[in-house]
């Protein structure tokens, strides 16, 4: 109290000595109370916030207010504005526009140290601002509106609710649910009965499918309870109390309970079944961002709404399987099935399993590229020949192996095959200027890479080799020898295999005829007697949507009102795979089982595209330094709760926004 008092005084004292004398409005220019700021800094001990009565000096307008000054350090001088309560009530990083200012006349009365102090303090504002953008006061004119104001209890709620829905992840965490693992496949049905109970107690009507035969043992049907892959949730009926409402919208949204192995001995610095909440609010344990954090994002996001009695703004279709890290099987074929049936009222779709492009900003995502999976196998001997006796004296296929791949790209990433350039499309004069507004920067980069071993300097063309241009990567050898330790054999057959990845308007089948052709050149100039085959593992075509659709305006809105910064318009390059065959009857591509490895996910997003022929959206929910598939996943706290929020906020706006 005695340093209210004390600053309250001071501060009027010096409003009344500014008050202009003509009753008219003061100019613009902000308030500096240089002696009341001298009267803070005498404080003893100092107050970290002080809550401070503040007078307007319009004498027409002497509304009081309460201006909340944070971080205060002694002999600082701040600049003090007048901040809307209610603004700063509706988003407290409105607050963070009070920030320190220092003034030639004030610099000159304090000690040099002082004013370098203050000088760098101010640096680092400023540069925390522009590096922080939603937490600046730079609310947008739809927020100013208010509209959606029901999200407001929301989003209350949302915050209330927050410790039970860390618990929730927490639980489901703790159930590894490893796809690809065969001993753990009861564990993917826990999960889903996991999910089920959760969403029956929220009012949903579930249903499980089992689709199709084990990957590993086609012998055994799936439905003997050993794999329950899918989970399908008829969202028309969310709500207990709530039937289908044929006057709302009706959004499909999709995700994957299925997780990537782990262990504590691959070099997790926690147990990854065993969410670990740091101080700084990261939240360690596997799939807590791929994608159990973001499923149970619109579980959390029902329970808020009946908690906050808000009613939900459309009817709800979720979509969640489980078996996403090992290629989906069955998945498809049910998409194209359910499509004129479950999914037949679908208007739009919205997929939560990528992530931001750096750590600060939100992004959408309506573009992905394609990949066209290749092996490379070469043999020669009848068996596994020993270096010692045959060395010198047979043709080895790991020789050549190595000759041919060496062919296909060089340093610098640049394609070496002919033709594979050719078809991409050219770059536009509108698409360049894209990039520079992107929020992207290299030691971003630099960090996820875990070194600065970037091709590129700069933004932009790093941007553009990693979405817009094609890439082949060299993956790894099959039959040779790579364990620790020395092993002097001569592999009889090895194969070798890499990837292209694709983007409009390449061919799935044309780039198909030019690697094999390519190929087969380099190894016909080898002169080797050896025997070389070539083929396709897996394709997948690439997939662009419209950014401009209702859709996506609607989840950009979202993330204005939650975030408080527009989002940035990305595409992707290096996560997703599209596992294709041709379906004959239909005319287009239909994603069919790869036993792949933790390597990719989204392998469905084409195919929900293709299926309902509705406009699908990526709305990410972590941040790209979140480590999916890797040790140590984790998922910020900040993005679960303010993606629940997000989540919760698209389905608002996309209910209300006009159809184009």
């Amino acid at each position: 109290m005695r340093h209210r008092t004390c600053v309250g005084s001071r501060i009027k004292e010096e409003l009344n000595r500014r008050k202009p004398r003509n009753g008219g409005r003061s100019s613009g220019a902000p308030l500096l109370w240089p002696r009341a700021l001298t009267a803070i800094s005498k404080l003893n001990p100092m107050p970290r916030t002080l809550t401070l009565p503040v007078v307007r000096p319009f004498p027409s307008r002497c509304a009081r207010r309460n201006l909340h000054v944070t971080n205060f350090r002694s002999n600082i001088p701040y600049c003090l504005r007048p901040v809307s309560t209610r603004t700063s009530q509706h988003h407290p990083a409105a607050c963070s526009s009070i920030r320190p200012s220092l003034d030639r006349s004030t610099a000159a009365t304090l000690p040099r140290d002082v004013v370098e102090h203050c000088r760098r303090r101010i640096t680092s504002s400023n540069t925390q601002a522009q590096a922080r953008p939603y937490l600046t006061n730079a609310i947008r004119t739809h927020q100013a509106r208010k509209m959606a104001p029901q999200l407001d209890s929301f989003f209350s709620q949302v915050d209330s609710l927050s410790e039970a829905f860390i618990q929730r992840l927490r639980a489901a965490v703790a159930i590894p649910s490893v796809s690809s693992d065969a001993a753990r496949r009861p564990d993917v049905v826990r999960m889903a009965h996991f999910l089920e109970s959760e969403l029956k107690t929220l009012g949903a009507h579930v249903e499980l499918r089992p689709l199709g035969k084990q990957p590993d043992n086609p012998a055994r049907p799936a439905d003997n309870h050993i794999r329950g892959d899918l989970l399908i949730i008829r969202g028309r009926t969310i709500y207990t109390s709530i039937k289908s409402d044929s006057a709302k919208r009706t959004i499909l949204v999709y995700g994957h309970y299925d997780v990537q192995p782990a262990e504590k001995s691959d070099g997790w610095a926690t147990e990854p079944f065993d969410l670990t909440v740091g101080s700084d609010g990261r939240m360690f344990g596997r799939g807590s961002t791929d994608d159990k954090g973001p499923v149970l994002g619109w579980l959390n996001a029902i329970e808020a709404h009946q908690k906050a009695g808000v009613d939900f703004p459309v009817n709800l279709l979720m979509c969640f399987e489980g078996m996403e890290e090992y290629g989906s099987e069955g998945l498809d074929d049910l998409i194209v099935a359910e499509a004129p049936k479950f999914f037949k009222d679908a208007e739009a779709v919205c997929i939560s399993d990528n992530y931001w492009l750096g750590t600060e900003k939100p992004c959408l995502t309506y573009g992905l590229r394609g990949c066209n999976y290749y092996s490379v196998e070469i043999s020669g001997p009848g068996a596994d020949l020993h270096s010692g006796v045959f060395g010198g004296t047979a043709q080895e296929p790991m020789t050549d192996l190595v000759r041919v791949l060496s062919t296909l790209v060089d340093t610098s990433g640049k394609i070496l095959i002919p033709g594979i350039n050719e078809q991409v499309a050219p770059v536009t004069a509108e698409e360049e200027t894209l990039y520079d507004n992107i929020s992207f920067t290299m030691e971003t980069l630099h960090e996820s890479l875990g070194s600065q071993t970037t091709i590129f300097e700069d933004k932009k063309p790093t941007l553009m080799a990693r979405w817009r241009y094609p890439s082949l990567s060299l993956h790894g050898v099959e039959g040779a020898f790579s364990a620790p330790g020395a092993k002097t054999v001569i592999p009889a057959k090895v194969i070798g295999k890499f990837s292209i990845r694709t983007v409009p308007d390449m061919e799935i089948e044309k780039t198909n005829e030019l690697v094999y052709a390519y190929v087969k050149e380099q190894f016909a100039k080898l002169g080797s007697k050896n025997t070389l085959k070539v083929y396709a593992q897996h394709t997948g075509k690439w997939w662009v949507a419209s950014p401009n659709h209702w859709n996506f305006t609607a989840a950009a809105k979202a993330v204005e009102r939650v975030w408080g910064v527009a989002p940035d318009f990305t595409r992707e390059g290096g996560r997703y795979v599209f596992f294709v065959s041709r379906f004959h009857d239909l005319g287009w591509y239909v994603s069919t089982y790869g036993r792949l490895h933790g390597a990719y996910s989204i392998p469905v997003t084409l195919t929900f595209e293709q299926a309902t022929g509705k406009n699908v959206l990526l709305l990410p929910m972590g941040s790209s330094t979140d480590g999916a598939h890797s040790i140590n996943e984790k998922l910020d706290k900040r993005n679960y709760i303010e993606g629940i929020k997000l989540l919760g906020a698209y389905l608002h706006y996309v209910a209300e926004e006009p159809k184009n």
